[in-house]
Order: structure tokens, then sequence, then C-alpha cells
């Protein structure tokens, strides 16, 4: 279910971006690029976590509307048994008086002509008796029912209102970071001018041919041959593969070929799986950076990782950096 927003002026969520200044030259052109590209892989990185809420709300919003069909239909079905077993209900209430007299043993006895006229009419009597009963349980249960199904059905439809704002507010949420996003981009591409010839082989630079890496399980060997393999490939906002990737769309492209499914965003893999101190990384823990988390890579032994860094760069082997801030190992 798609949810179309008209969105008013929208807000950036996103510290403010300083304009770009007068060009500098050489390693300093870059130092300056890579400033602003790391700062457009933050707004990348939350675009695409309220890009995964709002397909979380959505999936909300569809089970809560499906509640309430289900809960309607239950209340109509519990309001048809309701009105035939009150028919029944009614059919022996009419039943227990004959001639202005109730019918139970006493008027048996009194009205009998004989010993085995009163237990004939005392035994149709039980079984009248036994299928009252029974129509009043079912007439109560059908009532319950009917209630049960009403409340649900209010239930889930307060869901599926609170559901369809919650994405309304996520949908122009994402058109906000989509437009900041898309101006961070455009400064980029400036600053792309000033990067001299050796400043854009550097970007290039792979860091070295794929190592011979050892996971210590096949689904992480899978894993970390599948992220080496794509070395050279281009840094691309919001790309998940074959030959383009984000920071996060590498490990979740790399990751599938092991059959284990990671979420779309640096944040929310830098909480998927087992925690892992430091000192026991082992090949195919991802490596996250940043507080709160806006990049990510592979661990693939020997203090490096494989990432995709950022705009201008391409997928490469580097050391661990500064800004560590965790790592996690995925599990099936």
């Amino acid at each position: 279910m798609i949810l179309v927003v008209t969105v008013a002026q929208p807000t950036a969520t996103a510290a403010p971006v300083p304009f770009l200044q007068a060009p500098p030259s050489g390693s300093d052109a870059l130092a300056k690029y890579r400033d602003l590209a790391a700062q457009a892989e933050k707004l990348n990185e939350d675009l695409l976590k309220a890009q995964e809420d709002l397909k979380a709300k959505q999936a909300d919003l569809d089970k809560a509307t499906s509640d309430v069909n289900a809960a309607k239909d239950q209340a109509a079905a519990a309001s048809e048994n309701q009105k035939r077993y009150q028919a029944e209900v009614d059919k022996f209430a009419g039943a227990s008086f004959t001639s202005g007299v109730q019918l139970n043993k006493l008027s048996a006895l009194l009205s009998g002509t004989s010993t085995q006229d009163f237990l004939d009419r005392s035994s149709a009597l039980e079984v009248l008796a036994s299928g009252k009963n029974a129509s009043l349980d079912n007439l109560t249960g059908t009532i319950r029912q009917a209630t049960d199904a009403a409340n649900k059905a209010a239930d889930a439809a307060k869901r599926a209102q609170d559901a369809r704002d919650t994405a309304a507010k996520l949908t122009q949420d994402i058109e906000a970071k989509q437009k900041t996003l898309n101006d961070q981009i455009e400064q980029i591409k400036a600053a792309d001018k000033t990067l001299s010839a050796a400043d854009k082989a550097a970007q290039r630079d792979t860091g070295g041919k794929a190592p011979d890496v050892k996971a210590p399980t096949a689904a992480a060997q899978i894993a970390v041959d599948a992220a080496l393999s794509r070395l050279g490939k281009p840094y691309v906002w919001g790309a998940t593969g074959p030959d383009s990737f984000d920071c996060s769309g590498l490990l979740l492209w790399a990751y599938g070929k092991a059959g284990i499914t990671l979420p779309r965003n640096s944040a929310a893999q830098a909480q998927f799986g087992t925690p892992v101190p430091r000192s026991q990384l082992q090949p195919g823990d991802l490596v996250a950076y940043y507080s709160p988390v806006s990049h990510i890579g592979m661990y693939i032994g020997d203090g490096k990782m494989v990432h995709a860094p950022t705009s201008g760069d391409v997928v490469k082997i580097s050391p661990l950096q500064s800004q560590y801030a965790g790592a996690t190992r995925p599990t099936a």
C-alpha cells in the first residue's frame, strides 16, 4: 500500500551544511570533498532508515485494516447467530406457558391422567428444558462474540488510523530528507570540479588486491568473498549492487548471497546479530562508525575492513578507523 501525502515546506532534520567556500587546492580540496560526502552519507542513511520505518508502518496499517475487516465479518456472523438463537429462545419462552399454566413437573402431575402420563410429560419437559438451556447458552455466547468482535474492530480501526497518521508524517519526513540530500549532492558535484587528477586517483584506489580471507563460518565466508569481489565498484547513494553500492547496500548484497537478510540502513545493521568486542573481531563481522551510526563496513582480518566509503569513492579495503563505534556478528 502506497500513501501519497502532500508535503508542506520541508524541514531539514540534519545539521546545517555549510556552503562551499572558495575551493582550496590539492589534498585540501579532497579533504573538503570527503567532508561534504560524509555529511551526505549520513543524510542518505537517515533517509534509508525513514524509508524502512515507513515500510514497517505501512505493514502495520495493512495488518490493522485486515483485522478491521475480519472483526467486522465476525461481528456480522455473530449478529446473524444472535438473531437465530433469539428466535429459538423466544419459541421456548412461548412454549413454557399453556393455557396460563407454567409447564413444569408440578403442572404435569396436576394435569396428568395417570402415572404413565405424568412420566411421559415429565420426559418431554426435560427435553424441552434442555433445548431451552442450550439455546440460552448459544444466545449468550453469540452476544458475547458480537461484543468482542465489535471491540476488536474498534481497536483495529484505531491502530489503522494511528499507523496512517504516522505513515503520513514519515512520508513528509522522507521528502524533507530527500531534498536535503539532493542539496548536499549539488555541493559535492561542485566540489568534485576542484579535485586534481591525483585526488581522483586516490579515490579510485581499492586499497590493494583481495586477500585470501578465512572466515569462521560458511555464511561469513560467502559474505566476505562477495564483498571483496566488488572491489573497485563505485559508491552511489541508495545503491545495493551488483555494480554500485552505498555502505549499507554493500553489506546487504554480500550477506544476501549467504542467505542472510540484513536491514537496509547502517544503524539497523549495527544492531543486527550478536554484539562483538573489538578484541574478538572475526572476518565477516560488521564494523560500525560514528554516533549515531552512519557508516558501516565488513571486517576481513588483520585490522582491516572492506567497505563502500562515500561519494566519488569505490569499494575498497581500509584500516579500521578512529570513529569506530562497535561491531556485530550476523547470524541466520
